[in-house]
């Protein structure tokens, strides 16, 4: 590892190939110095990033792709999507789409190793595949990354140039919990037992699931995210000590990142063992919570498409889903409001028209109710999302085509 200035890395960059595909930290870890200083030198490149937020290069000869559309590459006319669930990325990154340039987003160094801090993910796989195939992997040091541990450490030796930066980390906006969400998060926490394991989505249904949380006992993380509720949930001593919290990502408050650093308790793995529905299934009552933006009759959920163009993508929420049924004791809820205000219209309906992001979950739940599927014959799952998920505005209506379609 060569450490190097900014005036370096620009005779580096400069020198790359026509249209180099560069791989970079995503979520709340964008390596916004190694970013900008691509975009003023490379006249052409693809930029691949997971769920990536905040300012990133935007301009024409620059490309994106990703498997998880985040706000900064939503409805973008150059973005190129890449269907697939997380845990299959790796294999994708692997053999399809090969980095010629990974930049990350690390802590200082520490030893011989830096660490990815907040963000494994897709990581490893991309260093290996870029040293494997003669790529360069670029980090930007931060002092203000947290140190991490498992697969977020990184030995100086797969790193080939390392730029010193102290820049702050982006933090996750606070939103305050609505009434219907936390009406929803108090249904899901009803039906978790005492000594389950977590994995959590992103948004205010899995905040509001872990503060109803906070009187068990015995809880575990197995997740590829989490956020603050986590540490709210060992501030309140309702995890159990002797099991690692185990993610591949994180994004927060400056609170929740001191916390991480040098925390032993903490154990960041990368996305194919995360996601392995095979390791998530050996994980005790694991319980899958994920978000949807509608639900049908035949328990179908999209959670990635709006109007049918692409809003996020799969994630690690069909990853989750197969391994907590698999889970001894396991469970996987979806979660949505049954009605959405701005479109004045139901979320739960007959069939989906768009795209189908996930299927078979143990309950849809809604502030209206919690209507059990797993276990049950097609026709009870559709009486019971209808009469204890639904509206009752559309109640009815929902009845008419469940008979249409021979549920009823």
């Amino acid at each position: 590892m060569r450490v190097i200035n900014s005036d370096q890395l620009k005779s580096i960059l400069a020198n790359l190939p026509s249209n180099p595909r560069i791989i970079a930290s995503g979520n709340f870890s964008a390596p916004q110095t190694l970013l900008k200083i691509a975009n003023d030198v490379i006249p052409e490149f693809k930029l691949h990033m997971l769920n990536a937020h905040g300012d990133i290069p935007n301009r024409d000869g620059i490309t994106y792709e990703t498997a998880f559309v985040g706000p900064a590459m939503r409805n973008h006319p150059r973005l190129d999507y890449i269907p697939s669930r997380l845990s299959l990325l790796p294999v994708l990154i692997r053999n399809f789409y090969r980095p010629d340039v990974v930049f990350l987003h690390t802590s200082q160094k520490r030893f011989d190793t830096v660490s990815l801090g907040t963000e494994v993910n897709i990581l490893p796989r991309s260093i290996e595949t870029a040293r494997a195939h003669g790529g360069l992997v670029i980090a930007q040091s931060n002092k203000q990354m947290p140190y991490t541990y498992g697969d977020a450490q990184i030995y100086e030796s797969e790193i080939d140039y390392l730029v010193e930066v102290d820049e702050p980390l982006q933090e996750k906006p606070i939103a305050p919990i609505t009434d219907i969400q936390a009406e929803i998060g108090s249904r899901i926490a009803s039906l978790i037992e005492d000594n389950s394991t977590l994995q959590l989505g992103i948004g205010g249904v899995p905040d509001a699931v872990l503060m109803a949380l906070k009187d068990r006992k015995g809880m575990r993380i197995w997740t590829e995210m989490f956020s603050d509720g986590v540490l709210e949930l060992s501030k309140a001593g309702t995890l159990d000590d002797e099991i690692l919290i185990t993610a591949s990502f994180i994004f927060g408050s400056s609170e929740l990142y001191q916390w991480l650093d040098l925390n032993k308790k903490v154990r960041m793995l990368r996305t194919e063992r995360t996601n392995d529905p095979s390791q998530i299934s050996r994980q005790a009552k694991m319980t899958s919570i994920n978000s949807a933006l509608e639900v049908d009759l035949f328990d179908q959920a999209n959670a990635s498409h709006v109007r049918g163009k692409i809003y996020s993508g799969f994630g690690g929420s069909t990853d989750f889903i197969v391994g907590a049924l698999h889970s001894r004791g396991g469970q996987s809820f979806v979660a949505l409001p049954s009605w959405h205000p701005k479109a004045n219209v139901s979320t739960i309906v007959p069939r989906l028209q768009s795209n189908i992001t996930h299927f078979q979950h143990s309950y849809v739940v809604t502030e209206q109710g919690v209507a059990a599927c797993f276990g049950h014959s097609q026709n009870d799952q559709a009486i019971n999302i209808i009469h204890h998920a639904a509206h009752p505005n559309v109640r009815e209506e929902l009845v008419a085509k469940a008979n249409e379609f021979g549920l009823l």
